[in-house]
């Protein structure tokens, strides 16, 4: 694997400065997915408004000179949070007891994969949390099942599933501890 170095990694805590960038890149990473209810920009936008509402909300943005090349962005979830609890199975208390970060989405363009940037991105929005541990839900299918799998190279572990709404395909509950 190459690295990218060129990448300057940035901390935001407030969508507003940050949000064309996102959402630029959300439509380029899912540009074959756009005609579908669940991806579709909008669809994106009121969820990535609503999530920068949220407890804990933090982004880590990377750009090559000017160009939002990927982001990731989290949540905390407290016990009780709505994640919790559309999970199916429902997850061990041990689990869901203390507040987690729910990464919420994490995407690099084409270009910047398989360069280290997805995983420097990941690792540097987790870097200064509090929270002890890290969920995510992938949609098993994704790159035929290779995302799934770079998760579980990760650390990451499938515990549960879940669907947030009707339109979203079922996707795979993964966690393991942020550090």
């Amino acid at each position: 694997m190459t690295t990218a170095p060129g990448v300057e990694l940035s901390h935001h805590t407030d969508i507003v400065s940050v949000r064309k960038a996102l959402l630029d890149v959300y439509a380029d990473v899912r540009a074959p997915l756009l005609h579908l209810p669940h991806y579709a920009v909008d669809a994106y936008a009121e969820r990535l408004d609503r999530h920068a509402t949220e407890a804990g909300f933090e982004v880590v943005i990377g750009y090559e000179g000017t160009e939002a090349v990927g982001y990731a962005y989290c949540n905390t979830v407290e016990p009780g949070n709505r994640w919790w609890n559309r999970m199916d199975p429902p997850l061990p208390d041990q689990l869901t007891a203390a507040p987690a970060i729910a990464l919420k989405e994490i995407m690099v363009r084409t270009p910047w994969r398989g360069t280290g940037t997805a995983r420097r991105i990941h690792d540097e929005l987790l870097a200064h949390r509090p929270e002890q541990r890290v969920s995510l839900l992938v949609n098993p299918a994704a790159g035929d099942g290779k995302v799934h799998r770079l998760y579980e190279t990760w650390g990451y572990e499938t515990v549960s599933a879940q669907q947030p709404s009707p339109d979203s395909p079922p996707l795979a509950a993964m966690i393991r501890s942020v550090r």
